[in-house]
């Protein structure tokens, strides 16, 4: 079962540049970690693929174990595991999450002030 789940989170990771695994949708989240990501990759408008893990327990529990990370969301930028909420968030607020962004080509100029 491993291998299946495995397989589809790195097929997501290489489709995607910017994956966001969380609870809920990016229009509806279902926690309010899940909905501060979403919100600072919207303030940098940044498009992403979210995964909602309530749809499914085996990604719930499989993108936990793929990072060896507890908590869910979980953000991944070109198929790098980037953080959950409070590592986003200082990210975001130190401008480490914008340069990481601008870097990988995923950020335009006006959005990195």
């Amino acid at each position: 079962m491993e291998n299946i789940v495995f397989d589809r989170i790195r097929k997501d990771l290489q489709s995607n540049d910017v994956v966001l695994y969380m609870k809920g949708t990016a229009a509806f989240p279902m926690c309010g970690f899940s909905a501060a990501v979403v919100q600072i990759l919207s303030q940098l408008s940044v498009p992403f693929k979210d995964v909602n893990v309530l749809e499914d327990n085996d990604i719930r529990q499989g993108i936990k174990d793929f990072t060896s990370w507890p908590t869910i969301p979980q953000l991944y930028v070109k198929g790098e595991f980037v953080g959950g909420c409070d590592i986003v968030r200082e990210m975001f607020a130190s401008g480490e999450l914008q340069g990481l962004l601008k870097q990988n080509g995923l950020l335009r100029n006006e959005a990195v002030a």
